[in-house]
């Protein structure tokens, strides 16, 4: 995409609201200097921030139109194209309160800055040309991260690594492109002689690049977003104490009547680099109650909608008509991917008919003895589950992780595309006939980098950003 200047000069409250130690007002456009200056005064009474030098930060006052003084700050002062939006910027840091920060931004706008949109500063740094749109994205990324893993997903993206990926395929790509286009062009300089094979040895690598990527874009997402657990079984077989013992709290009530936990309860947790959505669920059974058969059908909508379910059984007492009832209801969802785990509570009072409960569910289901008493194999239930989720070795290879959607559906695309050229060189096309599906998977993986992209798109995505980033 084409860099952008802007004629106007934004301003917004670039932290939290609330009380806090400072607060900061970014002020960013081209006029950025001169509308920081009539809000600062040095100690002596004098307005002098465009004798600053770029990358300094200076002590002084916050003043009114009149020179009243509203607060004591700091002032920070950058200059194009070396500042987060590549325009000339002044950071003003006040002290924390709400109607301080608020008060230093309503002169900013007096003095003649606009308010800007949510995600503006970023847009600006992507129009900017400092950033494409997949590290654009991933600021929000770093700012929403509830997960370590989130967090170092983010980071990455932001440091380049998945757009430099992006990069040195597309380069491939295109030289491969001009190569045809030249031989097309000037057969007598460029032979095609023995190309295609050539070719279909460097697209079957590229092939091979778009599908590891996009078999590691399921993961991601569930690292990015967290993965929703649902925690199923009959009434009273210790779901509620799982979902105690996991967030370590008294979140869901435990008690000896079966059939207490009416509705969903949901909780997060962290669990290494992950968050856990963790929804205790109604005990699936058989019921004439009303308000317990809602119950029990959210606990199927949450066992469908799960990523991860675990199935918790009452070791002591034997496999139940109940147990018969959730297995055969999670059958379908396990054959079709969905990973699950048995929990076979009450471990210290029996050691229950494993076998028993392997022959309820398909082959390969991990099934691990617990005791929600005594707290034995918990800790080997958080290492299990990102075993169970795929995830266990997730950033050992240092491959970057596809987390967006929108990625996700471009790098498909151009696999698509790839295969389509491999499968025309093995049909003894001419190559006049592979430029355009490889030219098609080059500009989707643009679309990653945000090159020739929609201004409505890039419009969508930065209108999801938070005020005063």
């Amino acid at each position: 995409m084409m860099s952008r200047h802007f004629s106007d000069t934004i301003a917004a409250i670039s932290t939290a609201p609330g009380q806090a130690g400072i607060g900061i007002v970014r002020i960013s456009g081209p006029q950025a200097v001169q509308v920081a200056d009539k809000l600062y005064t040095d100690k002596h009474g004098n307005h002098v921030l465009p004798a600053f030098q770029a990358g300094s930060i200076h002590f002084g006052n916050l003043v009114d139109s009149e020179g009243k003084v509203a607060d004591e700050v700091m002032v920070s002062v950058f200059r194009a194209p070396h500042s987060y939006t590549t325009e000339d910027t002044v950071e003003i840091n006040t002290h924390g309160g709400i109607h301080t920060v608020q008060k230093a931004l309503s002169l900013a706008l007096d003095a003649g800055a606009r308010l800007a949109q949510p995600g503006e500063f970023t847009k600006r740094a992507f129009l900017g040309g400092r950033i494409d749109l997949a590290q654009a994205e991933a600021v929000m990324d770093i700012i929403a991260a509830d997960s370590e893993g989130a967090r170092k997903i983010a980071v990455s993206q932001l440091s380049g690594e998945l757009s430099g990926r992006v990069r040195e395929i597309r380069k491939n790509l295109i030289y491969e492109i001009a190569f045809i286009e030249s031989a097309l062009d000037d057969p007598e300089n460029f032979s095609l002689d023995g190309y295609p094979e050539k070719l279909d040895e460097k697209l079957a690598q590229t092939e091979h690049r778009l599908e590891y990527m996009i078999s590691h874009a399921q993961e991601g997402s569930l690292i990015r977003e967290g993965v929703a657990t649902a925690i199923v079984g009959k009434p009273n077989a210790g779901k509620s104490s799982l979902l105690n013992r996991l967030s370590g709290r008294e979140r869901s009530i435990v008690t000896q009547i079966p059939g207490t936990t009416r509705d969903t309860v949901d909780e997060s947790i962290r669990l290494g680099d992950i968050t856990l959505r963790l929804i205790d669920t109604a005990g699936i059974r058989t019921s004439d109650d009303p308000v317990e058969k809602i119950g029990i059908e959210r606990s199927r909508a949450a066992a469908e909608e799960a990523a991860l379910l675990l199935f918790v059984t009452d070791n002591a007492a034997g496999i139940s008509a109940e147990d018969r009832e959730t297995a055969a209801m999670l059958t379908p969802m396990i054959r079709a991917g969905k990973p699950c785990i048995v929990i076979l509570n009450k471990s210290d009072l029996s050691q229950g008919d494993e076998q028993a409960v392997k022959e309820l569910l398909p082959e390969g289901i991990a099934i691990l003895p617990c005791s929600m008493e005594t707290g034995e194999g918990i800790e080997a239930l958080r290492r299990l589950i990102p075993e169970v989720l795929g995830i266990s070795g997730a950033f050992e290879d240092g491959e970057p992780y596809v987390t967006n959607l929108r990625h996700r559906e471009a790098l498909e695309e151009a696999l698509s595309s790839v295969r389509y050229a491999r499968e025309s060189i093995a049909a003894g096309m001419s190559e006049d006939f592979l430029a355009p599906d490889m030219m098609h998977a080059y500009e989707q993986l643009g679309l990653i980098l945000g090159e020739q992209v929609e201004d409505d798109l890039v419009e969508e995505i930065f209108s999801r950003f938070c005020l005063g980033k």
